[in-house]
């Protein structure tokens, strides 16, 4: 009897007939388009280690967590009214809890008053720039932020005048303004041109959770520093005392001396001035 050949067995023990299973027993054979399918749904994951779902078109869409969490990836413009004026502003990202901010403020208001006899007309001008960190401790909205007034262009001037045979007073000392020459002059009070800040506050202009719209409140102050103030007064003074006695301010070294205390009763008048207090309320876009 001869030996089966070889190769008809294996045909068939790879024939149905050969291959059925057990009663029962169901198996599954291995997909591996489908493994590569699940691998390829976690294949791009956000920095904190989250999975990132693919679109449509097969790219990886950002997750809320990673927006605005790298330096410069996004721009926010926004407006504010505040006690250093009308203001424009502009943020962007340097990390996850740290923004860079800067703006300007603008406001100008004129009013006339009389203090020691003599007659103000007065223009109080509101012109700044700004700079500063936003930083978010808690990752939330709410921020301290150190910074700098860069240019402090905040001032008070006006033009002085006293009527003819109106009096006066001069560091507590009484005069007469000539009704021929009758006294005039100018002040003003000035501060720092640069002044550092400090101010806390709620609202990020780049919302870390993807939101494109904010409204921040800023609470602080800026120290610009001890005031500068300045009167310069010409014309001619009488002496209620002696009738008939008069002087020009330019050659009567009294009155120079007079004014020059006057001055600084100003200054010291406005010393409060040089913590500024800083309140705002504003409304800001991301991009």
């Amino acid at each position: 009897m001869r030996a089966f050949p070889l190769m008809p067995l294996l045909l068939l023990s790879l024939s149905p007939a050969f291959s059925q299973q057990p009663a029962g027993l169901v198996t599954t054979p291995l997909d591996f388009s489908s493994s590569l399918k699940v691998t390829g749904a976690f294949a791009n994951l956000s920095p904190d280690g989250a999975a990132i779902p693919a679109n449509g078109s097969g790219h990886a869409t950002a997750s809320a967590a990673s927006v605005h969490s790298t330096p410069f990836t996004g721009l926010a413009l926004g407006v504010k009214v505040g006690l250093l004026g009308i203001g424009v502003e502009a943020a962007t990202p340097l990390a996850g809890h740290l923004n860079l901010r800067g703006g300007a403020n603008f406001f100008s208001y004129t009013d006339s008053l009389t203090s020691d006899g003599i007659h103000y007309d007065g223009n109080l001008r509101f012109r700044s720039a700004e700079a500063g960190l936003d930083w978010f401790p808690f990752a939330g909205g709410f921020h301290i932020s150190p910074g700098a007034l860069l240019y402090n262009g905040n001032q008070i001037t006006g033009n002085a005048a006293v009527p003819g045979g109106d009096s006066f007073t001069l560091n507590n000392v009484t005069y007469i303004s000539s009704t021929t020459d009758p006294v005039m002059g100018t002040g003003s009070v000035k501060f720092n041109k640069a002044a550092p800040k400090l101010t806390a506050g709620f609202g990020n202009m780049l919302p870390r959770s993807g939101r494109h719209f904010s409204m921040p409140l800023e609470v602080g102050f800026a120290y610009e520093g001890d005031p500068k103030a300045a009167l310069n007064l010409a014309g001619t003074v009488c002496y209620p005392d002696t009738p008939g006695a008069c002087e020009t301010i330019a050659s009567d070294p009294a009155v120079q001396a007079n004014i020059a205390a006057q001055q600084q009763k100003i200054a010291n008048d406005a010393s409060p001035a040089r913590f500024y207090p800083i309140l705002s309320l504003g409304f800001a876009v991301s991009f």
